[in-house]
């Protein structure tokens, strides 16, 4: 691992740069506690990849890591031309200045490839030192980083370079600006691989069970819990989405699945994307998005039902008392 780091101020606020000139020189022990520090911040599987509006060679930051990919020893100098861009590239006052770290992950097998990490701090923490003195002990405050968890990474694969690289992206303290990080330094988009058709498709069939489905059909709150729960064990028995199969497995009823396709169309037109008919299945992507298929019948302020299964299980009917849910069940847990 080599490292290079630099001091960011924010621009817009009159705060500096401070550039350093040499690697950083750590010891066996500390090199693998900040490599661990920096490489544990990527938990998903969401991938992306440099683009611009003209040629990827314009975009800065990708330039710069082909540079140092093609030549290692250029480590020192990219990573001054990243930090310019990164001073540049804060055009909000409320972004957080703080340490710039570059970082070349050599491969250390032939199953792995050559990795350039980019990564900010920002955040502060207050801790405590302790000195022995004499029978009793002295404390000092002071503030560091927290090696809980970075602020901001991106580790830069090389692979795929000649359609803006492989990326995982992290972001955890936006201070109030979403795009400085993703769009304005790195600009990178989401790399259209098994992972993003998998959460795409997800998005769509939710989109179109919860809002559209109602609108054209007389569809109950458990009818939509049933599509809803459907389309999720869809995703997480089967290894590969086939449209024709979820179709004729979920949705069923052919003025429904004629509904859907032209949902479908005007979806990918208002969005100028193309939703994958066919793709192996991310469990990744399921496991994520399946926080949002939470299938939940809310009753005015007194009740909720969560649907989890067998949709004749529940039943609907009303009396002198009002409207009520009937639940049939084998067994309290």
């Amino acid at each position: 691992m080599r490292i290079v780091a630099h001091k960011i101020g924010n621009k817009i606020n009159g705060e500096g740069v401070s550039f350093t000139n040499e690697e950083l020189q750590l010891d066996e022990n500390m090199s693998e506690l900040i490599q661990n520090y920096f490489l544990s911040a990527f938990k998903s599987e969401e991938t992306f990849q440099f683009y611009s509006d003209s040629y990827l060679i314009n975009n800065p930051i990708y330039s710069t890591v082909d540079f140092i990919f093609a030549n290692p020893n250029l480590l020192v100098d990219q990573s001054i031309a990243i930090g310019r861009h990164l001073y540049d590239a804060a055009e909000n006052p409320r972004v957080q200045g703080g340490e710039l770290f570059v970082v070349y992950f050599k491969a250390e097998n032939e199953n792995e490839v050559d990795k350039i990490g980019i990564f900010k701090t920002e955040k502060r923490e207050s801790f405590l030192k302790v000195f022995p003195h004499d029978e009793t002990m002295d404390l000092e405050r002071d503030q560091g980083i927290s090696l809980a968890k970075i602020d901001k990474a991106a580790l830069i694969f090389n692979k795929d370079k000649e359609i803006g690289y492989v990326l995982s992206v992290v972001d955890n303290n936006k201070n109030g600006d979403m795009y400085y990080w993703f769009e304005d330094f790195l600009k990178v988009r989401q790399r259209e691989d098994d992972y993003f058709h998998t959460q795409e498709s997800l998005t769509i069939y939710k989109d179109y069970i919860t809002k559209q489905l109602p609108q054209e059909f007389e569809v109950s709150k458990v009818d939509q819990a049933d599509f809803l729960n459907n389309t999720l064990n869809f995703f997480k028995e089967k290894e590969e989405f086939k449209l024709d199969e979820f179709a004729a497995e979920v949705l069923k009823d052919e003025h429904v699945i004629e509904s859907f396709n032209n949902f479908k169309t005007d979806y990918e037109q208002e969005y100028q994307i193309n939703v994958a008919e066919e793709f192996p299945i991310s469990a990744a992507a399921v496991k994520k998005s399946q926080r949002h298929f939470k299938s939940i019948i809310k009753l005015d302020k007194n009740f909720h039902i969560y649907v989890h299964g067998d949709r004749k299980m529940i039943s609907q009917g009303q009396n002198e008392k009002g409207k009520f849910y009937m639940i049939y069940y084998d067994q309290e847990v």
